[in-house]
């Protein structure tokens, strides 16, 4: 059955009750909580446990924890840092976002499981949607092909950070021991000579390195290719 779409964002906010609780209040211990044990460890329970609040308080702001997720996701958009699009290049604008994206998705790894799960239409979410939005006007993109440009770039990250995310998940850190890794391909490369021999001599030895290398190629790349389907290739919109 097709679960009926719906949002916190579509209701007037709840007033501050006496006790002195806020929603912000609540949220930031949901972030505090979401960073320190993952979300499969987020609880009504706990957040009110870390509040000394009951749970059920908490229902006064929120009908459910999806529309929690919801508030914390909004939180995380507001951690996202992007320059203002009209004092500032637009190449420089989406630059800024990415590697900005890509830090705050490192730092708070649960909101990798939630966009996409859950809409983005908090003030925080539409504030950075409306400020892309001009820097892709302002660069020449118009009407549909402004959002595909911005889904794109946003894509690009997540689809970068995602295996980081997992692999930390799974062995407890992003970083990756190049002789360990040279050592097990040696095992299974047999037919590839010359595709191991290019492992060996190419790749950084530094495994950071290795990623922000990655990152950058790719965001020039990604960068490079927006900017020849501008009219003109210019990269920037004619004046007047």
């Amino acid at each position: 059955m097709t679960k009926q779409f719906d949002s916190v964002w579509l209701r007037e906010p709840r007033q501050p009750k006496a006790s002195g609780l806020r929603l912000d209040h609540i949220i930031g211990a949901a972030v505090e909580i979401l960073d320190a044990e993952g979300l499969e460890s987020l609880s009504m329970r706990k957040i009110g446990a870390k509040l000394d609040a009951g749970a059920t308080s908490l229902y006064w702001y929120v009908a459910n924890k999806d529309e929690l997720l919801e508030c914390v996701l909004d939180e995380f958009w507001g951690m996202v840092e992007v320059p203002e699009s009209d004092e500032t290049s637009w190449r420089a604008v989406l630059t800024a976002f990415a590697y900005n994206f890509r830090d705050t998705l490192r730092a708070h790894t649960w909101a990798a499981s939630l966009i996409g799960q859950l809409p983005s239409m908090g003030p925080n979410a539409l504030r950075l949607t409306d400020r892309l939005r001009r820097a892709y006007i302002r660069a020449g993109f118009r009407g549909v092909d402004t959002y595909l440009a911005s889904g794109t770039v946003m894509s690009y990250v997540l689809g970068v950070v995602t295996p980081e995310i997992a692999w930390a998940k799974t062995y407890g850190t992003v970083d990756i021991n190049r002789d360990v890794i040279v050592q097990m391909m040696e095992q299974v490369t047999g037919d590839y000579p010359e595709m191991m021999a290019d492992y060996r001599k190419e790749t950084p030895i530094d495994p950071g390195a290795a990623r922000a290398m990655a990152f950058d190629f790719g965001l020039l790349c990604l960068l490079d290719g927006l900017e020849h389907r501008l009219p003109g290739g210019s990269g920037e919109r004619p004046e007047g």
